[in-house]
């Protein structure tokens, strides 16, 4: 096994970062100090399927990836939390795992969210991560499952150069591929047999946390996880398309305290100062959104748990998610680090998976992705320099530099936060800028 600066050196160096949310540099997190890594394989978001297939289809990738984080970070146990439900993907891990007694698998509930790493660590260790904590304050190292076939990966010399995406919805052939980092999101789409919608709103990430997307010609980047393709009147498509004006509008008018917002708070849950019914009446108050009271909104966990709770289909998750952008934006500072305990109603206030999806109206969706070859030969890649949190990546090629698949193209200044960028496919460069260089298949000589 490599040494702990061989593991986090080769990570760096291959450019692995979260492979959802915010894509955090993964080899910061390997240079922790940890009791436990936990891969998390909850599935979270409704009708994802990447983990389940990489877990099904790639079961020792994985594993290998969990013990070179525990190796890294000194962790004398691996955890795989995976649902109970998938039965299959149990009886690929524990195969794969053998006799092995260092990585066990914790079987989840068909839960909403599961796999936010701070419900995730109670769930599988009873552990209350602080206000505006991390994991590791309680001693876990939580890792996503595709960015653990990446450290594999990494460890074997290969860098992060293509993605596993869900597409799903109102798709002809609902499927899960594996494409070069780059290519167009409207290129992903095709690969699904096309859409049966003809006026299609598309979420990247998915119902509860993703964003609509704006631009078909932007690039698949590291993070880009599911693309759900919905009929322009779906109620999900129209909730996203609101205006902030309006939403905020609608709740200063129609919320009457209920709490059961708050009650469904993930975070409120495990005992956190986030009350998103009374961010609702700050805001009808005419209390400024840089108010000290509003800074509880700096620990939302932006899964919009509470919209699904509403009894009146107001949007308390995307105001608290607001809010707290505009703090940032303020320079606010949490002020929130207490120690907590978990409400002891907190089971009782779980949303089942099945609920959830019947209320998005998306049971029509839930169905299988499987993963699916592609033969696509693509000839264009445009690849972001920043596809993770930090600093940019600055470019290494200029006009006219023949690549190769995997060579460096975006390095990361020393010392600084971020990740290095690859080339995703052989060619030539043709575009080169501070944000983004463009790779295509030409023939050369």
């Amino acid at each position: 096994m490599e040494t702990t600066q061989e593991i986090v050196q080769a990570v760096q160096a291959a450019g692995v970062t979260g492979a959802g949310g915010a894509g955090f540099p993964t080899y910061v997190k390997l240079q922790a100090q940890a009791e436990v890594v936990i891969a998390n394989g909850a599935e979270c978001e409704p009708l994802t399927h990447v983990d389940k297939q990489l877990m099904l289809h790639h079961a020792p990738e994985v594993i290998a990836g969990l013990r070179a984080a525990m190796h890294s970070t000194g962790a004398a146990r691996g955890i795989l939390g995976v649902k109970g439900k998938y039965k299959e993907v149990i009886a690929k891990l524990r195969k794969a795992l053998g006799d092995a007694t260092d990585i066990t698998i914790a079987e989840l509930g068909n839960f909403y969210p599961a796999g936010d790493e701070q419900v995730l660590v109670y769930d599988v260790m009873g552990r209350v991560v602080p206000e505006g904590g991390l994991p590791i304050d309680v001693g876990c190292v939580v890792q996503n499952i595709e960015t653990l076939y990446n450290i594999d990966a990494a460890l074997h010399g290969r860098p992060v150069t293509e993605k596993f995406i869900t597409v799903i919805g109102a798709v002809r052939q609902p499927v899960t591929v594996k494409v070069p980092i780059g290519i167009r999101l409207r290129d992903v789409l095709a690969l699904a047999g096309g859409l049966t919608t003809p006026d299609p709103v598309i979420l990247d990430g998915g119902a509860m946390m993703g964003n609509v997307v704006g631009d078909l010609d932007a690039p698949v980047t590291k993070r880009t996880k599911m693309l759900l393709v919905l009929p322009y009147d779906h109620q999900l498509s129209v909730k996203r398309r609101t205006p902030r004006e309006i939403f905020d509008a609608h709740a200063i008018a129609a919320c009457d305290q209920c709490y059961m917002c708050t009650d469904y708070c993930p975070r409120h849950a495990q005992g956190h100062a986030i009350q998103p019914h009374k961010l609702i009446l700050l805001l009808a108050s005419g209390v400024p959104l840089t108010d000290a009271q509003m800074a509880g909104a700096m620990l939302c966990c932006e899964c919009r748990t509470c919209n699904y709770a509403c009894p009146v289909h107001l949007s308390p998750g995307d105001i608290a998610l607001n809010i707290k952008r505009d703090l940032v934006r303020e320079g606010m500072k949490n002020p929130y680090h207490r120690t907590t305990e978990a409400d002891p109603y907190r089971d009782y206030r779980r949303v089942p998976m099945t609920r959830l999806i019947n209320r998005l109206d998306l049971a029509k969706y839930d169905v299988a992705a499987p993963l699916t070859a592609v033969s696509t030969p693509f000839t264009r890649v445009e690849l972001l320099m920043r596809q993770h949190i930090g600093m940019p990546a600055w470019p290494v090629v200029k006009v006219g530099d023949v690549v190769k698949c995997g060579d460096l193209v975006g390095e990361i200044t020393k010392g600084g936060l971020g990740a290095p960028v690859h080339a995703s496919m052989d060619g030539v460069v043709v575009s080169v800028s501070n944000e983004s260089i463009v790779i295509e298949a030409k023939e050369v000589g």
